[in-house]
């Protein structure tokens, strides 16, 4: 299934290439993608919520043909979620529900605390993608998690550039990720990835959200305690109506992320997928628009 793209300039300057289906007077959908995919993460959801919603699906700063800058630093997440007001005030979207997974998650959660304050996000589904408050405490004190997130170590360190300048980004991919049920891709989504991360442009720009993160990823052998300087993010509690989807098989983000979360989300629901792994908008598609269909009905 193709969804068609259209080139989008933001006032930043940066252009991202664009899916905008459904009823332009529609609710608005923005959804984001995760690490290392594209706008078909949501190949799934697009064209079941497109009759009744506007979807709208960016292929983000870094990836694909989207504009891929090189410093790090432009992709610190103020400037990711920056770029995602921005597309919303450039597509003359005034109020949008935030739909992300993995990156695209971690984003949504940041559009949405900033979103909830000046009225413009009035809702937020997330699917596998940590809470910036959860993931870094787990870090310090979880073993499983700290062990599944050794990974960023390897794609921050400038040492692999070389790899990834050889290989493009499947080089350093294979290097550093276990990858949770490879076969569960549709052998022509897969093709298209591959040649996708043989762009080295796109592969330091997907890498540099890695890099820009202030996330701490702590090395195996330091302590597993919360270091007495470590200051934490001061994050208001999110009001909005919040949906969590979470596969349960994920490598990388284990069900632990999931706890404490009813304490900082005022209107939380919570939907378990087993026998899935990380990238559930695809592997288990019917589950993810169910859920996503009684939330959004029950929230109109």
């Amino acid at each position: 299934m193709t969804m068609e793209q259209t080139r989008v300039r933001l006032a930043s300057g940066i252009e991202l290439d664009v899916v905008d289906e459904g009823p332009k007077d529609a609710p608005a959908l923005i959804f984001l993608h995760g690490f290392p995919e594209s706008h078909r993460t949501w190949r799934h959801q697009i064209p079941h919520f497109s009759d009744r919603f506007r979807c709208i699906a960016p292929d983000q700063r870094g990836y694909c043909g989207s504009s891929k800058p090189q410093d790090v630093d432009a992709y610190s997440p103020d400037k990711l979620i920056g770029d995602i007001f921005q597309l919303a005030d450039a597509l003359g979207v005034e109020i949008f529900t935030i739909v992300g997974h993995d990156w695209g998650g971690a984003i949504a959660w940041g559009v949405a605390l900033g979103g909830q304050m000046n009225g413009r996000v009035t809702r937020c589904v997330i699917a596998n993608a940590p809470h910036p408050a959860i993931f870094q405490k787990l870090l310090f004190t979880d073993p499983n998690q700290r062990e599944s997130s050794q990974y960023i170590r390897g794609f921050r360190d400038t040492a692999n550039d070389d790899l990834v300048r050889e290989h493009g980004l499947v080089g350093i991919l294979m290097k550093e990720v276990r990858w949770d049920r490879p076969d569960a891709m549709e052998a022509e989504e897969r093709e298209a990835l591959l040649k996708d991360w043989q762009d080295r442009d796109a592969a330091f720009g997907m890498l540099n959200w890695y890099r820009a993160s202030p996330m701490i990823v702590p090395p195996m052998d330091a302590p597993f305690e919360v270091p007495a300087d470590y200051q934490p993010p001061q994050l208001p509690n999110l009001s909005i109506p919040t949906l969590v989807i979470w596969a349960m098989d994920d490598l990388a983000l284990p069900p632990g992320n999931m706890v404490g979360m009813d304490e900082i989300i005022d209107d939380l629901t919570i939907e378990k997928v087993t026998g899935c792994g990380h990238f559930v908008p695809w592997e288990s598609p019917a589950k993810v628009n169910a859920a996503m269909d009684a939330f959004l009905g029950r929230t109109a």
